[in-house]
Order: C-alpha cells, then structure tokens, then sequence
C-alpha cells in the first residue's frame, strides 16, 4: 500500500496490538545483535529503509516473506519465523486464518464470484474502494490490515509451482463500476494481464443472459491441497466457514464444475473483458 499507512494518511493513529510490538521488537534486537543498520537490511531484504523501520515500530504488520527472509539474514534461528502464524492472525478474520494457511500449500483454489473480482485478482485499488462501500464501515488500522493481507495473499499467484486456480465470474461484476470507471478500467486490465501471463490460470465470464445457472445460491470458494483433501470456505454476510466435511464439500464442486460448463469459454471470456475495458 504505498509507504504510509492509512492512518498515516487520514491523519489517525492506531494503537499497535501487543502481538504486532512483540515482532518489531525481536525485528530490532536481532538487527542489533547482527551490527546491521536499518538501511543495511532494507538492502538485503529489497524493502525500503522507511518500510523496515516501520516493521520495527510495529506501524507496519510484517508480511510472512519478510519474516522467512529476515530470519536467514538476522540468524535469528528460528525465532522470526515462528511469529509468521502470530502475524497471520493480525491480518486475517480469525474464521479466515485456516483458509488462508491451507491457500499456500494449495494444488488448486477455484471460485465463483457473483458480486465482486476474486480478491487475488484484485488491485489495491479496486480493494480500497470495496472498503468505501461497505456498511458498517471498519476502522482505518482495520482496513490497512485486511488490504496488506490481501495483497500478501496474491504472492502465490506467481510463486514457485503456484496452485492450478479457476474462477467462474459474473458478467455483471464485469460492469460494476466500484470506485469508478478508471478504478474499473485498470480492475479488468489486471485481469486480462493475468489470463495472459499465468497459464495456470483459467477465468470465465458467466453470461448475465444465460437460462442455465448453478451458482444461484450464490458464492463458491473451493481448495485441494496437495495431499488430495478438499475444502470449502463460505464467506457469510457476518463471518465466515472453512468446510472440511466431504459430503458438503463434493457438493459444491459438482455445483462450481456445473458452473464452469455453463460459462463462457475461457478465450471467449477473456474477448468480452477485453472489450468491457476498451469501452472506459
């Protein structure tokens, strides 16, 4: 999210947890300890000097890469890795944690989406202005972390060996135009960036026009984990669910490969995107 924080840029202050002090301050002594100076290990870590320091201040939650790679850098043995799972607690809803955790070792990750782009094909844009819409509106300091989380969540688009990932999307989402026409201009780029780039990645368009349709029950989020075990996770309007019993699992990927056979294929999809943005 750029350098400064939310509440740095509204001008309010949130109150760093305990949790997010604790992992500054290790970030600082083993620092010390290893005679670097902050700019030294921005150097190594490739961050900005401004955005260490703010790990160390506790202003900034440290993102899971940083921990692995200050670790090996720091010698810290262990000790900053370990606060990676403290760190996903910070970012994430705690009926999101185990999804969130389960995504990383994911073989594949498919979804349906009815009211907004899947949030790893998201701009920080497009997230922000998400945020401006929703009622009740959260807390800057929640925001900054629920958007570094989702921005975090992308790496395993490109990392290595990434999860086979299909999603199955509105056309109506298509047009939707969440914090405006430029916002959503650069949204159905990024798409359109990804399906070209990423051959691991497959999106189709549902047609608003369509007789047929199996999602009418609305969204659809499904994993497969390398060791063969399937999940589900069902959003909610208050909190979500991680789905882990077969029967109700199986159920949702016959409804998502329904789904997938009644969309658009995924060059005609990517055809009607391309138009859609010629068109802002």
């Amino acid at each position: 999210m750029g350098e400064k924080t939310t509440a740095e840029r509204t001008g309010t202050a949130a109150v760093p947890s305990p949790a997010r002090r604790l992992v500054g301050g290790l970030l600082k002594n083993f620092r010390e300890r290893a005679g670097m100076s902050r700019k030294d290990v921005a150097g190594r870590l490739l961050v900005s000097e401004s955005l260490a320091g703010a790990y160390e201040r506790a202003e900034r939650i440290p993102t899971s890469n940083y921990l692995d790679d200050a670790d090996s850098v720091l010698d810290a043995r262990g000790a900053l890795k370990s606060c990676i799972p403290l760190m996903e607690e910070e970012k994430y809803p705690p009926t999101f944690v185990g999804w969130v955790r389960l995504e990383k070792q994911a073989a594949s990750i498919s979804a349906y989406e009815a009211m907004v782009f899947p949030g790893l094909l998201q701009t920080e844009d497009y997230m922000l202005a998400l945020y401006e819409e929703r009622v009740p509106q959260l807390s800057e300091d929640r925001i900054e972390k629920d958007v570094t989380g989702r921005l975090e969540r992308q790496a395993l688009l490109t990392r290595t060996q990434p999860p086979m990932i299909g999603y199955v999307i509105e056309e109506a989402v298509l047009k939707r135009s969440i914090g405006g026409r430029e916002v959503l201009r650069k949204q159905l780029l990024r798409v359109l960036e990804c399906v070209r780039t990423m051959h691991h990645l497959r999106v189709q368009v549902m047609p608003t026009e369509t007789r047929e349709h199996a999602g009418l029950m609305g969204t659809i989020n499904l994993l497969s984990t390398l060791e063969g075990r399937n999940f589900a996770y069902e959003p909610g309007q208050i909190s979500g669910r991680l789905i882990s019993k077969p029967q109700e699992v199986n159920q949702l990927i016959d409804r998502f490969g329904a789904l997938r056979a009644q969309a658009l294929t995924p060059r005609a999809s990517a055809e009607l995107i391309e138009r859609m943005a010629e068109r802002l």
